[in-house]
């Protein structure tokens, strides 16, 4: 028994006649009453009673054709829900993503991809890189945003932006009108970093170990588990910190922060594009995907 068998049967009864079915179906007479014959000899009943003139349905018939309503309504709502997944007319996804991008460059993407796709219901995650990762290991997200890369071999990972991480001082800080300091004075003041698991803090920690300074090294004073938290701090004076430029720029205009390089230390980093290797088909996150490619931030 397939679909095109019970379409038949629903077609017969509507005009009452093998002629008419097949006319409207663009099929052959003899095609209709094969498929009418394979039904019944599956179901081991008779689905018809047949006259020169007309042909009415049995009791058996009467049963079966109430069923078959409702099972290919059922079948043309699935074909048109997956159409509407297809066309991007609905559809649900989930994004997670470190901090930088969850709150600085995301939400903007997110915005214009809505405002063309609005049928689509997005559910944005912020945790920390690692705990992101594993969310997409575990499928619970289809794609991630990192500060890190992931080298497992269950999760993909593409570069998608470039980012900088800037030492920034509050404007009463006494490295305020400095333009940069030596690697030798930063290890010497109190500074505010991210927690562990942090893309940001992995950065930091590589960055010091290529010039030969180890982490332990910092006076971390506080760890905090949020950029807009650390910058906060920062402002009240209680430290300094090294963040990404995407969080720290929009407060040097206003006289809040100041941005200081720091002598012969490279904090270039890439934000990455995670998801399963193994991933299933979600249409909406494969066109997020692809409009995410097109961002140039």
């Amino acid at each position: 028994m397939n679909f095109k068998q019970l379409e038949t049967f629903l077609r017969v009864v509507e005009w009452k006649s093998f002629t008419k079915a097949a006319q409207h179906l663009y099929l052959s007479q003899p095609t209709i009453s094969l498929q009418i014959k394979a039904l019944e000899e599956e179901l081991q009943v008779i689905l018809f009673q047949r006259n020169e003139k007309k042909v009415t349905l049995t009791e058996a018939g009467r049963l079966f054709y109430t069923e078959v309503k409702q099972i290919l309504h059922h079948y043309y709502n699935i074909q048109a829900g997956l159409e509407d997944l297809k066309d991007l007319k609905t559809g649900r996804l989930m994004i997670g993503a470190s901090t930088i991008p969850g709150e600085y460059l995301l939400p903007q993407v997110i915005g214009d991809f809505y405002y063309k796709y609005p049928g689509i219901k997005i559910n944005l995650c912020i945790s920390d890189s690692a705990s992101i990762g594993a969310k997409v290991r575990y499928k619970e997200l289809d794609l991630g945003i990192v500060g890190f890369p992931f080298t497992e071999g269950d999760i993909v990972c593409t570069p998608w932006t470039k980012d900088y991480l800037v030492l920034i001082v509050s404007s009463q800080h006494k490295w305020a009108r400095l333009e940069s300091i030596d690697l030798e004075e930063l290890i010497k003041e109190p500074i505010i970093l991210r927690e562990p698991g942090s893309g940001t803090r992995q950065t930091i920690e590589m960055s010091l170990e290529k010039k030969g300074v180890s982490f332990k090294d910092l006076k971390v004073t506080i760890e905090l588990g949020s950029t807009r938290a650390i910058i906060t701090a920062v402002l009240a004076n209680a430290g300094i910190s090294i963040v990404s430029f995407f969080a720290a720029h929009g407060l040097v205009p206003l006289n809040k922060l100041c941005l200081i390089s720091l002598k012969d230390v490279d904090f270039t980093r890439y934000l990455y594009i995670i998801r399963s290797k193994n991933w299933w088909e979600n249409f909406a996150a494969k066109a997020f995907l692809s409009f995410l490619k097109t961002k140039n931030i």
